[in-house]
């Protein structure tokens, strides 16, 4: 089956898919039905305003965030996580079982306690929930998994959120509430006992229960690399801007709008229903591997849909009566609104699945559950956050429209400020698009490219792109040894100077500068990084593979590590390459979407690399007989 979607065929997915699913619905299903409780018989339950009840409610669930986040990493890195997500089911079981206590005395207190213990729940399965992905999926499942966990969470929210809003209104709703909620928590716990086993990768682990010395201990964790500490921050962020959205919807939609309580469903719909697109549209998009390329163009969406929802929003509240989804669906400009919507939740999926699989991915293994609770953290960090910077800039009078605007132009400072710190997002972006709009990329071979350690790759040279075309197809970062010249080009230079390019010149026009090219392929493969050669010298003039030159004997005699052949076709009369002079001479003879093949042999042991050798394995994988 083409897509994530066979995995929802598999046991090592489907329970767990179903178990996060359950609670994610019942989480909502609880909290949701107790704010509207609280929004329209807060009387009978307390003296204190609607208002105040609701924000506590919010503050209340999301303050175990602060408090167990650090203690539920440490406890998915100690023990088996398939029992831990069972333990958590049985939590959730007594959870529902105290809030019909609560209901039943009509105790606000009981009922608090309930969503707190709510909160616990989620974040003890936070860590769970991403660290188990790694474990049960191959790599190139694992954007996809993500992708089916993400739409799913945010279709839980959606229908749980309906569904507390609806059972609450009923007679005796706070019956068929409790009711309901212990029937789902009883069908995640039996969805959680089908769970294969995922053993504990730090089993010796003691855990340590100092709030303080242990959040800063896992914060440590995720900045022990740089870049997936920095997918935290964007992940963080994206939380903050979504709940700012999502927030505002119910006063949006009555107060700019007009719209009754159907149609801030509608509105909540249309944003849900773009996640999930998204979400499954970043697995195709990504080639069913983790594509960081995608998330630039996911903030890039971001922030048009943001500033474009603002400019569509009417400046006048239409008068009469509020209008039902049906009746506003006849306003003119409401099209507009539900289509930027549906782009902030389409680009928000491009944006955030590739950060989740690349944190998955990136972190040390030891520690993956810790790095995602400090993930958890900074989430609810940055959502409190963002929740009192909206109540402070719409007090200060702000119209909800100008703030969607304001958060948009935040939203590109952010992004800018990331990518400025780790190019390699953007350096992603731009090979993406290459291989997305110029050429259609055929690759084979790619597991014989080592995952870790270092190597050296050498390739025929057939155009000005093929370094980009490697990097399209490796999603390990590659220090590509190129010709000083080709830095000239403005694009090439950016992105070659992102991917930490190594310049180099002949000795006759430079010693220097091609003994200090030498001294860094050196220090970058004893580092246990990937190193690119272009053997031949310079792009090809006649489609053909020249003899290789000796420089590539004196880096593996420097530094024995394996050599990877690889070879490309296909580039032989692209506008990057010599076949029609001088290369973009003819820029009006490109053909896009012109289809390229990387072939990528197995390794050759340093001690069999011969230049002979190489260029023979090199023009065979072409095609050619030597």
């Amino acid at each position: 089956m083409s897509g994530p979607f066979h995995l929802l065929k598999t046991r090592r997915f489907l329970p767990f898919f179903t178990t996060q699913f359950l609670g994610a619905f019942n989480d909502n299903l609880f909290k949701n039905s107790l704010i509207v409780l609280l929004t329209y018989k807060a009387a009978s339950w307390t003296s204190l305003k609607p208002e105040v009840l609701v924000n506590l409610a919010a503050g209340i669930f999301i303050l175990p965030f602060f408090l167990f986040s650090a203690t539920a990493g440490q406890l998915a890195d100690k023990y088996d996580k398939a029992r831990l997500a069972r333990l958590v089911k049985v939590l959730e079981i007594a959870i529902m079982l105290v809030a019909g206590v609560g209901f039943a005395l009509h105790s606000l207190a009981v009922l608090m306690g309930a969503l707190f213990l709510f909160g616990v729940h989620s974040t003890l399965f936070g860590p769970v929930k991403y660290a188990i992905l790694p474990q049960h999926l191959k790599e190139h499942e694992l954007v996809g998994g993500n992708a089916l966990v993400e739409a799913g969470t945010f279709v839980a929210i959606l229908v749980g959120t309906l569904a507390g809003g609806l059972i609450a209104r009923l007679d005796r709703g706070t019956v068929w509430i409790t009711a309901g909620g212990l029937a789902v928590a009883i069908a995640g716990y039996l969805a959680s006992r089908k769970i294969p086993l995922a053993p504990a990768p730090d089993a010796q682990l003691r855990v340590n229960f100092n709030l303080f010395t242990e959040t800063w201990r896992n914060i440590a964790f995720a900045r022990e690399n740089r870049t997936v500490f920095l997918s935290i921050v964007g992940i963080s962020w994206f939380w903050l801007y979504g709940a700012l959205f999502l927030a505002q919807f119910p006063a949006y939609t009555k107060n700019v709008l007009g719209g009754s309580e159907t149609a801030v469903t509608l509105l909540l719909g249309t944003f849900t229903v773009g996640i999930g697109i998204g979400s499954i549209l970043c697995e195709r998009l990504s080639g069913r591997l983790v594509e960081i390329g995608l998330v630039p163009f996911g903030s890039i969406g971001l922030t048009l849909f943001g500033l474009d929802l603002a400019w569509a929003s009417p400046s006048q509240l239409p008068g009469g009566e509020l209008l039902g989804a049906m009746a506003l669906l006849n306003i003119p400009g409401t099209w507009r609104i539900l289509f930027d919507l549906c782009g902030l939740g389409l680009f928000g999926g491009l944006f955030i699945v590739p950060l989740y699989a690349l944190i998955q991915l990136r972190s040390n293994v030891a520690h993956r559950a810790r790095i995602i609770a400090a993930n958890n953290i900074m989430n609810a960090l940055f959502m409190v956050t963002g929740a009192l910077a909206a109540a402070g800039l719409l007090g200060a009078g702000l119209s909800i429209p100008a703030l969607f605007g304001v958060a948009a132009l935040c939203n590109a400072a952010v992004a800018i400020f990331i990518y400025k710190l780790v190019p390699e997002f953007l350096l992603r972006f731009v090979v993406w698009i290459l291989i997305h709009s110029v050429y259609r990329l055929d690759q084979r071979g790619v597991e014989h490219i080592p995952e870790e350690g270092p190597a050296v790759l050498v390739c025929n040279h057939a155009s000005l792109v093929d370094a980009l075309i490697i990097m399209a197809a490796c999603r390990r970062p590659i220090r590509f040894v190129i010709d000083h010249h080709i830095f000239r080009w403005p694009i090439l230079s950016f992105v070659l100077k992102a991917g930490r390019a190594i310049p180099i010149a002949p000795a006759k026009e430079d010693a220097a500068l091609k003994a200090k090219a030498f001294d860094e392929v050196s220090q970058a493969l004893a580092a246990g990084e990937l190193v690119g050669i272009f053997p031949e010298g310079n792009v090809s003039a006649d489609g053909e593979i020249a003899a290789f030159r000796p420089g590539i004997a004196q880096i593996i005699a420097r530094n024995p590590v394996p050599v990877i052949p690889m070879a490309l076709s296909g580039l032989w009369g692209s506008i990057f390459s010599r076949a029609h002079g001088a290369v973009l001479s003819k820029p009006w003879m490109a053909r896009p979407f012109r289809k390229v093949m990387l072939k990528i042999g197995e390794p050759v042991m340093p001690e069999e690399a011969t230049l002979e050798g190489l260029r023979a394995e090199v023009r065979r994988l072409r095609g050619e007989e030597p």
